[in-house]
């Protein structure tokens, strides 16, 4: 059984996108976060070395999407997913990324890709 953070709405601007447009005017991408993983410890300990610091997640995630510019939210989405299970404490992590600037001609309210990935087993 794993125990599940959610950490949500987190901005970041970002020049992601097929056109040259996105890339050279960039667009607000907004980026939620589930990770599963045991805080059992943590509650006994009371020690943030013993869980997620998620203060220091959210500001690598935002790292991570605002740099290196690429096509596809997927790719976006993947590099997120590999920054929330660097750790080794997650077992899991679903991420959700909104592109509501999207350029579609028509009246939308988001455009989201959720992805989930698991931790790799250890060698």
């Amino acid at each position: 059984m794993t125990d599940e953070l959610t950490i949500s709405g987190v901005e970041c601007f970002a020049h992601h996108g097929v056109f040259d447009f996105e890339r050279r005017q960039g667009q607000t991408f907004v980026i939620d976060l589930t990770l599963g993983f045991d805080t059992a410890t943590a509650a006994a300990s009371d020690d943030l070395q013993d869980t997620v610091d998620y203060g220091t997640l959210v500001a690598q995630v935002k790292a991570a999407v605002e740099s290196d510019p690429v096509d596809l939210i997927e790719t976006v989405a993947q590099r997120i997913a590999d920054v929330c299970l660097a750790p080794g404490r997650v077992e899991w992590a679903r991420v959700t990324i909104h592109k509501p600037d999207a350029p579609i001609d028509a009246t939308f309210r988001d455009v989201a890709l959720t992805i989930t990935r698991n931790a790799r087993p250890a060698p």
